[in-house]
């Protein structure tokens, strides 16, 4: 019962959703607990946004290490901003703590950082870091004009590593996107995983515990029975 939220794009509510499913899998009475692997734009000396959120909707209590192996200040690509400080991000140290985290509960919601392939090191990429995790997916879609190819592309790129889409969610970020209905059809059509749930746009800050009722996770459960 561990995921990996990857997203079309930057900004289009991986944290939302990744908090929600906590939410909505310790609402089961599962023991939860989120990591962000890597992370830009900490504060100084302070923990990174997303990862203030992600721990606070998990009921397990693990160290921002585990959580959060990689912080860096520069609120910029993962690469440049390892670079600036002059670290090599290691795909070893985000495993080991992931496998920690996965000693301690029954849920790992892992958070990626932009997109699909965001590049890390001078080799790897964030789909390399999801594919040594070995984790299915979650894809988080922002409704917005643009989202059909970033979503068609995302869940082609996920399928071409021989790895799992377990299902996918539509997070409306554009209240006045014309023909929404049609645009989701168009997606659920194409994308060979269940829907997982559509989220209104958001007027003022989320909740992530609202957005946990409108996420079935019973068809992630039919999805890990399937396979």
């Amino acid at each position: 019962m561990n995921y990996f939220v990857t997203g079309t794009d930057t900004g289009v509510g991986k944290t939302l959703i990744s908090c929600a499913l906590l939410h909505g899998f310790a609402a089961q009475g599962r023991r939860v607990v989120g990591m962000k692997p890597v992370a830009a734009g900490c504060a100084d000396g302070g923990q990174h946004e997303d990862v203030r959120q992600l721990r606070a909707a998990a009921n397990v209590l693990a160290s921002g290490g585990q959580i959060n192996p990689y912080c860096f200040m520069q609120a910029v690509a993962p690469l440049l901003a390892a670079r600036f400080v002059g670290v090599s991000i290691n795909f070893a140290r985000i495993v080991e703590s992931f496998s920690e985290l996965n000693a301690q509960a029954d849920v790992v919601i892992v958070e990626g950082v932009g997109g699909f392939r965001v590049p890390l090191n001078d080799e790897q990429d964030s789909a390399d870091m999801a594919e040594q995790l070995g984790l299915p997916f979650i894809l988080v879609v922002g409704m917005r004009l643009g989202c059909l190819n970033h979503a068609l592309l995302t869940a082609e790129a996920i399928a071409a590593r021989g790895l799992t889409l377990a299902g996918w969610v539509a997070n409306v970020l554009d209240e006045n996107m014309a023909m929404l209905d049609e645009n989701i059809a168009a997606l659920e059509q194409r994308i060979g995983a269940p829907l997982l749930g559509v989220v209104p746009c958001q007027a003022h800050q989320p909740d992530a515990r609202e957005v946990a009722s409108l996420l079935d996770l019973a068809l992630l459960e039919q999805a890990d029975l399937h396979d």
